[in-house]
């Protein structure tokens, strides 16, 4: 198991956790690093030994590969949540959709999961996670 110990994860910036072999996490993942010029975000895969140790670190289920996290300031944040504090550390115009964190989180779920459900149909699945490119490789975790 990776070593995750609250040094690593917490000096080193918030970890985006994601869906390593669909389309839609694919791009999202993309958006972020084009839109993170300060290069405070780290990726890993969900399917990824760091992944799988961060997902059990915060006690969320192996198997729950349809929403994206955020491991930040010792805690994992899931959904739309997620997504939200991920757009408010990111440059502008993102942080822009702040504000719809005072959305209930049942609601703002509820549409986050009809689009979970349906992704692959809708943006593909991949034959196998991304390999980053040179520039950004350092930003991704094993």
């Amino acid at each position: 198991m990776t070593d995750l110990g609250e040094t690593s994860t917490a000096a080193e910036g918030p970890i985006v956790l994601y869906d390593g072999v669909c389309g839609l996490c694919d791009r999202s993942v993309q958006l972020i690093l084009r839109n993170d010029r300060r290069g405070r975000f780290r990726f890993a895969a969900l399917q990824s030994e760091t992944g799988r140790a961060l997902l059990e670190k915060f006690d969320l289920p192996p198997e729950a590969l349809d929403s994206v996290v955020l491991v930040q300031d010792g805690r994992a944040w899931r959904k739309s949540a997620a997504a939200l504090r991920i757009a408010r550390r990111m440059d502008a115009p993102w942080p822009l959709l702040w504000p719809l964190a005072i959305v209930p989180r049942p609601v703002a779920d509820f549409f986050y999961d009809l689009v979970a459900k349906n992704r692959y149909r809708i943006f593909g699945k991949l034959d196998a996670c991304m390999i980053p490119p040179p520039e950004v490789r350092a930003r991704f975790l094993e």
